[in-house]
């Protein structure tokens, strides 16, 4: 589509001083970025014929996204998180940088400072009459090595496919755990299966994926920080097979190399030995860390988290 509008001097006049461009100060980098960004909107606004009423309609859904607090709900949904996962793959590749667990969206429901454990710790407060899961795995570097002293940072929805903090039913940080590996580079945890869920039916992000024509749930999953001195941080989540949604996930966090195979265990010595009262669901998913370059590559990306200074 042609923008001759959005080219005249008067318009281009407008964006340069709209993003500081014609006056010193500021960061430079800031103000190209805006600039780009005005001109591509403005420039939308003139090949779609954007009315008026459709532009403070935009303006007001902008209002209500954070007032809801769905923005980062809503960048997962347009993909733009995973596009990120993309982006840095691409990169890596590029610098043909060793490969291990693929990384994917952290997603906005993590809160910092989960209490840390040894090896084993149960999630679950007890309270959810749920099917019992027994998660485990280990943490090796990419040469198969154990990776000792790895914080293994869970957390995951209840069988309503809520998440603790954000729904306040239930107990401070449950269904939330951190686990340091020993020499071997296991860690275990006891919980729930968790469920799938969908966005706020009511709420921002789902109005706007409702225009798309999309739904907007998520499978089962459990949702992973693993670090370690020396490696590379990773933020990933596994998806449980068997969800009608596992490839179809409305954050597009479903990966080849991230789906897990839930286990019914029956076997009774299995059962005693993990101190279980029955039967159980195990899954089990091992992680491979990366060389880290640096130590910024050691740590998570900084971005706004609850409980986290």
């Amino acid at each position: 589509m042609k923008n001759s509008f959005v080219q005249q001097e008067a318009v281009q006049k407008l964006l340069r001083e709209s993003a500081g461009l014609n006056v010193p100060g500021g960061n430079e980098r800031f103000k190209a970025i805006v600039h780009r960004l005005l001109e591509n909107m403005c420039t939308l606004i003139d090949d779609y014929n954007i009315t008026e009423e459709e532009f403070w309609h935009a303006v007001n859904y902008l209002h209500e996204l954070g007032g809801r607090q769905e923005a980062a709900l809503l960048a997962a949904g347009l993909g733009l998180e995973h596009f990120l996962d993309l982006r840095q793959d691409a990169i890596d590749a590029a610098q043909h940088r060793e490969t291990g667990t693929p990384r994917t969206i952290e997603g906005p429901l993590y809160v910092a400072n989960a209490p840390l454990a040894e090896g084993y710790a149960r999630m679950d407060d007890g309270r959810d009459a749920g099917e019992v899961m027994w998660l485990h795995g280990q943490v090796c570097d990419t040469q198969g090595r154990p990776v000792a002293n790895a914080i293994v940072d869970i957390w995951h929805a209840n069988t309503l496919g809520n998440y603790s903090f954000f729904d306040r039913s239930q107990s401070d940080y449950n269904l939330r755990r951190r686990i340091r590996t020993g020499a071997d580079g296991r860690y275990s945890v006891r919980s729930i299966m968790p469920s799938g869920y969908g966005c706020p039916p009511d709420g921002p992000t789902q109005k706007l994926l409702n225009q798309l024509g999309r739904h907007g749930n998520r499978p089962a999953h459990i949702h992973f920080f693993v670090s370690a001195p020396g490696h590379k941080h990773l933020t990933s989540q596994i998806n449980l097979n068997g969800d009608k949604y596992l490839w179809d996930d409305f954050a597009f966090a479903t990966r080849d190399g991230l789906i897990a195979d839930p286990v019914k265990i029956t076997d009774r010595e299995l059962i005693q030995q993990r101190k279980l009262d029955g039967e159980h669901t195990e899954v089990r998913f091992d992680f491979t860390l990366c060389t880290a370059l640096n130590a910024e590559e050691e740590q998570r990306i900084s971005r706004l988290r609850a409980q986290e200074s």
